[in-house]
């Protein structure tokens, strides 16, 4: 029985521990999560399987990654996925072409920084195996926007991100391979850009959709976590937070968005209500308005931002 640390997420980062890592981030995340997701986040750690999150653009699904090394004060390794990213790229890159380039410089007695016998010099751990190489506690590894890789990046990673959690590097000829009780955390974030991801992958993960939250309480809360470390004069009074909520959800509600405006939007958006003039945007006049102030916050496709501006 492995006697590493429990490890539990309750969406408070004031429960931040004392001996944080130093690759933890140092900067709490506003991130109001609530309690399905919370729940999600502590089976994943629970059975070490990854949590994969689904959900509109901008509705946090990144920043919730944050929230969780921060209260828990574990390192955070993000690894973003491009058109053309490999899976191996996670583990490590060995940068073949460097050490010849050393080995020539060394030939013309220039010397390198770096010395060409060593083969270690090359190689750079990624994500997975900076996690793997932790010893006293696991990291949190954030695998951004996993749909737009190709088809066989996800099962790829399956061979890695389930026993014996290690993976081996010919170069060096070294094993990495995690701690047992260590397992990293990992976060996976999809868009589904390239429709749904494998049915093996799938099954491998804790599955959460992230809700957009079309109750106005539950937005004010959010924008209350948002400000709650600015000073008085920049947080929006909660006549504002009020009004804008309802305006806003009426917008997402009122047609048929090609981009729905989310919660990153409206955050920007109250931002703006609140400190982007000289005075804060006034209630009576957001109240009798027929069309939102700065919709260019909101609407971020010609087509949205045309529709809006003609009366309904």
């Amino acid at each position: 029985m492995s006697n590493a640390k429990r490890y539990t997420f309750t969406g408070d980062s004031s429960h931040r521990p004392p001996d944080s890592h130093d690759d933890a981030p140092h900067k709490a995340e506003p991130y109001l999560a609530d309690p399905e997701l919370i729940e999600a986040v502590n089976l994943a750690i629970y059975l070490r399987r990854p949590l994969l999150l689904e959900g509109e653009a901008g509705c946090g699904k990144t920043r919730l990654a944050s929230a969780v090394a921060y209260e828990l004060g574990l390192p955070l390794y993000r690894w973003n996925i491009r058109s053309d990213t490999k899976a191996l790229e996670g583990q490590y890159t060995y940068d073949a072409i460097l050490r010849l380039y050393d080995v020539q410089t060394k030939q013309f007695d220039i010397n390198p920084p770096r010395d060409p016998s060593d083969v270690q010099a090359y190689c750079k751990l990624g994500a997975i195996g900076k996690a793997f190489e932790l010893v006293d506690r696991p990291a949190v590894v954030l695998i951004d926007e996993i749909d737009k890789a190709d088809q066989d990046f996800p099962n790829d990673l399956l061979t890695v991100l389930d026993q014996p959690w290690s993976f081996f590097i010919p170069e060096t000829n070294q094993t990495i391979q995690a701690t047992p009780g260590n397992e990293p955390i990992v976060i996976v974030t999809s868009n589904k850009e390239k429709g749904n991801l494998p049915a093996p992958f799938l099954r491998r993960c804790i599955y959460h959709f992230v809700k957009f939250p079309d109750d106005p309480q539950r937005l004010q809360e959010i924008v209350a976590q948002h400000y709650r470390d600015r000073e008085a004069k920049a947080q929006p009074k909660s006549s504002l937070i009020t009004e804008a909520s309802k305006r806003f959800l009426a917008v997402r509600q009122a047609k048929s968005w090609v981009k729905t405006p989310g919660t990153s939007e409206f955050l920007d958006w109250v931002e703006a209500l609140q400190n982007f003039a000289a005075k804060p945007y006034g209630l009576e006049k957001l109240k009798s308005e027929e069309l939102l102030p700065y919709r260019d916050l909101l609407f971020k496709l010609r087509a949205d931002w045309q529709l809006y501006g003609k009366k309904a």
